[in-house]
């Protein structure tokens, strides 16, 4: 009996020990669900020009940099207090590898999700040093690492009997984010009759293909910084080469005046001026 004593004291300064890392774990990971939601949501609303009247662009950008890096900064904490456990820790390679030594989905939809955030984090800064084109479809990958985390969340609220709070706080941040982020992908005029955009002056073409008005694209070179967010909304107008040089259509044939529109709305450094004439 008395040989159980020490064991008995362990397990309960464990326990202690173990409550304590597992509520830093929870905080951290709901703020970091909170984080990565603004971070979308801001990204968003700077990439299709929504927020530019709130304040300079720099200071958008800027500010959805914050974001970012609070919500990896939350979310790397909550994985690393799995390792300081007493009972039950996670060894690091747990952690950093998917389904290692028998790890569980919802764990591993956690580590993909976050290894995909901080790839984008790290080579954000070496945009400009590498093929443009390939770290914007890199950093498009943002909304898979946002998905997938979510999903870890929720299977985990599940397993930790959290569904409650999950399911009031979590769904009330992610029907927005949600929403946000599937108008990124809608066209203009879809957006124009959901309401989310004002509608744009016609450029509609004369029904015999005669009169009417027309555009012309051009583009500032001293502004334009190569972000890509052009070709991304005007594929068909817009193209960066391979020396990064940008390319462009400067009369677009009528039917993709919409496309041009939203370019010009999207860009971060508003370096596309459009001009109407008359035919």
């Amino acid at each position: 009996m008395l040989t159980q004593v020490p064991l008995l004291i362990a397990q309960a300064t464990g326990g202690d020990h173990d409550a304590g890392v597992r509520h830093v774990a929870q905080i951290s990971a709901r703020l970091a669900y909170a984080t990565m939601c603004a971070t979308l949501c801001w990204g968003v609303l700077i990439a299709t020009g929504w927020a530019n009247k709130i304040s300079g662009r720099q200071g958008l950008r800027n500010s959805h940099m914050v974001l970012a890096t609070m919500a990896l900064t939350f979310g790397s904490l909550h994985a690393f207090a799995f390792t300081l456990l007493q009972l039950g820790a996670f060894s690091y390679l747990k952690i950093l590898v998917p389904f290692y030594d028998g790890g569980l989905l919802r764990h591993a939809l956690g580590t993909l999700g976050l290894e995909i955030m901080l790839t984008i984090a790290i080579t954000a800064g070496l945009r400009k040093k590498i093929y443009y084109r390939k770290w914007l479809r890199l950093h498009q990958l943002a909304y898979v690492a946002v998905t997938v985390t979510v999903v870890h969340s929720w299977f985990g609220a599940i397993a930790n009997g959290n569904l409650a709070v999950l399911w009031l706080a979590g769904l009330t941040i992610l029907v927005p984010t949600a929403t946000i982020a599937i108008a990124r992908f809608l066209p203009p005029d879809w957006l124009v009759k959901l309401g989310m955009l004002e509608p744009e002056p016609g450029f509609e073409p004369e029904p015999d293909g005669a009169g009417g008005s027309a555009l012309d694209v051009s583009v500032d070179n001293e502004r334009c910084h190569r972000y890509g967010i052009c070709q991304a909304e005007a594929p068909g107008l817009f193209h960066l080469v391979d020396d990064e040089r940008l390319r462009y259509e400067r009369r677009p044939p009528p039917e993709q005046f919409a496309q041009a529109r939203a370019a010009a709305r999207a860009c971060p450094m508003r370096a596309i001026e459009l001009r109407e004439r008359v035919r």
